[in-house]
């Protein structure tokens, strides 16, 4: 496996693809304003992926197989380090939604100390959960094993049955977990799936589809005049997180209209790295979603400009 330089822990142990050009959509009032570049292409979209990985999450909400983001995860799930590690018994949903759990450990062969890592000053302490917001990648991998135990079933098969097949998406989008990351779930082999591309895996994905599952945040959660995600759910997604205001349960927000002036503060967007987002403006009928975009700021504020 190739390995990423200058990083900790920097083995590659799931699947990659080469990128292709930049390409997306705007839409705008639910028509197709402008589109460029391949939007069927299926290209890596690494961080975004928590966005999809959250509304996992809100689907077990809506289903009631969790009962609240408050609840902390050992209450609901049989993992050894929710429960044999004190610091981790305490962790909530909510931190771990909010990447703020400060989750300790191992998981598929990195340990959370990449996640604490600066390559300036080394690694930090771990801190209490909900102390501190970290972007992370071992312990979304955490808490993507952990939904995996509540659904008892693949979480690409969740996202697929309940959101992606009922909204129209193609069937090139795959959502892959490591090499290592198989587990034995009620004596069948399932993968846990990562949630974004640091060390391969994650959702591939092409534009459209993207912009299919964007758009139904747009209409807050319905489709075709069937609610498939709950306004409740989205609402409590799009809730400023305390130590980290711009960022909610894997959406960034545009709380306080930082970083987009022109845009609403109820705006919220998924992003991964490369250039990869959907961003969502409810209040405008606008939903943007750009694939290797460097200037993610300046093509925004050149909508908005367009739009007056």
């Amino acid at each position: 496996m190739r390995a990423i330089a200058n990083e900790p822990f920097n083995e590659i142990i799931g699947p990659i693809k080469p990128r292709g050009g930049a390409s997306g959509l705007i839409i705008r009032h639910g028509y197709i304003i402008a589109e460029w570049g391949d939007t069927r292409r299926v290209d890596m979209t690494f961080s975004a992926t928590k966005s999809y990985l959250s509304t996992v999450a809100g689907l077990a909400f809506d289903a009631g197989l969790l009962r609240s983001p408050g609840d902390t995860v050992s209450h609901d799930v049989a993992i050894d380090e929710f429960h044999t590690i004190p610091h981790n018994t305490r962790i909530t949903w909510h931190q771990l939604l909010n990447q703020t759990s400060e989750w300790q450990g191992t998981l598929w062969s990195k340990p959370d100390s990449a996640d604490r890592y600066n390559p300036r000053t080394g690694r930090r302490p771990v801190r209490a959960p909900g102390s501190t917001w970290t972007y992370n990648d071992v312990r979304v991998n955490v808490f993507a094993l952990a939904l995996l135990h509540v659904w008892r079933e693949p979480l690409p098969r969740v996202l697929k049955q309940r959101i992606m097949d009922p909204i129209g998406a193609s069937t090139t989008w795959r959502w892959y977990g490591y090499d290592n990351s198989w587990v034995d779930i009620d004596g069948l082999k399932m993968q846990s799936v990562s949630g974004g591309g640091h060390w391969g895996g994650g959702m591939q994905i092409s534009a459209l589809d993207h912009a299919r599952f964007g758009y139904l945040f747009l209409r807050n959660g319905k489709w075709n005049g069937k609610q498939l995600i709950s306004e409740k759910w989205i609402s409590q997604a799009t809730v400023p997180t305390d130590v980290r205001p711009d960022y909610g349960y894997m959406w960034w927000l545009n709380t306080n209209r930082t970083p987009h002036k022109a845009a609403p503060a109820s705006a919220f967007w998924a992003a991964g790295n490369g250039g990869n987002y959907i961003f969502v403006d409810r209040q405008n009928d606008l939903l943007v979603v750009l694939r290797w975009t460097r200037d993610f700021n300046g093509v925004i504020d050149r909508i908005y400009a367009a739009l007056r």
